[in-house]
């Protein structure tokens, strides 16, 4: 009788530690096949012979250099004539699909979570509906209401886009952390006196901030990886980095190195987003794993 429970402790021991080394193997080769693309990138980008290494099989190059990076930067690389215009225009795009995603997401779901809106849950439930519809299905429509507006070949046009598909994404986060804050706050704060608007700017916002760094991340993503609409709703006078990309599969000749030295330098904008804001994404995976 005695051995029994010593048999199963250490069955259960052995089961736990099979576990543990079986899922320290998964990460391992996930990690390995996520840093592949990425190694890959920065092995060719090194190259002084245009990315031929690629196609070699070594796996690293005799002798590396700048110089893809060099010819980025001082715009001597062909499709890169414009690189800082180009890169700009990217800015751009990130920059406001973030901040109007930030502000068109928080104002929603204020609305309907804080104020009490009698039909509320409609409007949520309709914004997340839109993403039943792939997002390349809707870009002739988008393409004739842009158009239409006299936003054809205009940054904007993207930017609205990526907006109205960050936007339900937003609200539906907000809401779902806004429910961690006691509604007990609002009610105090208007007993005080204070208006809707005092009430969003004081203490709404403050509170939500963790939150609100997971959506402007998010939206500022969203932006930067689209290529589709990019290619669709701009012309080669307002092209950005992504779509300069795209040209690769373009030409037989293109000059690899300093293609994939000017992906490497447009990743850096959201990899130093994600850096400044990661002390408030940690804070709200924190509080919602918490609970209320």
């Amino acid at each position: 009788m005695s051995r029994a429970p010593g048999n199963l402790a250490l069955g259960l021991r052995h089961r736990q530690r099979l576990i543990e080394i079986g899922s320290i193997a998964l990460g391992a080769v996930l990690l390995i096949w996520t840093l592949l693309p990425i190694y890959n990138l920065l092995l060719i980008a090194l190259d002084p012979e245009e990315g031929e290494i690629e196609f070699t099989g070594n796996l690293w190059t005799s002798e590396p250099t700048l110089d893809g990076f060099i010819d980025v930067i001082t715009q001597k690389a062909r499709y890169l004539e414009d690189f800082w215009q180009q890169f700009g225009n990217s800015v751009f795009i990130g920059l406001f699909t973030m901040v109007l995603t930030v502000l068109v997401g928080s104002l929603a779901s204020f609305a309907v979570s804080r104020l009490r809106l009698a039909r509320g849950s409609l409007l949520t439930n309709a914004a997340l509906l839109t993403y039943a519809i792939p997002a390349a299905f809707l870009i002739v429509p988008y393409y004739r209401i842009m158009h239409e507006y006299g936003l054809y070949d205009n940054l904007w046009a993207v930017v609205l886009a990526q907006v109205t598909f960050a936007t339900p994404f937003a609200i539906l986060i907000l809401q779902l952390y806004g429910r961690l804050i006691p509604l007990e706050l609002d009610d105090s704060a208007r007993v005080d006196g204070a208006s809707p608007l005092q009430v969003y700017m004081r203490i709404y916002l403050p509170l939500m901030v963790p939150a609100l760094a997971v959506v402007a991340i998010y939206a500022l993503l969203l932006a930067w990886n689209d290529y589709l609409y990019q290619a669709v709703l701009l012309s080669p006078r307002n092209m950005t980095v992504s779509m300069v990309q795209g040209q690769l599969f373009l030409d037989v000749d293109a000059e690899w190195n300093a293609m994939m030295a000017a992906a490497i330098l447009y990743v850096l904008p959201p990899l130093a987003v994600l850096f400044v804001l990661r002390r408030y994404v940690a804070a709200s995976l924190a509080m919602v794993s918490s609970g209320p």
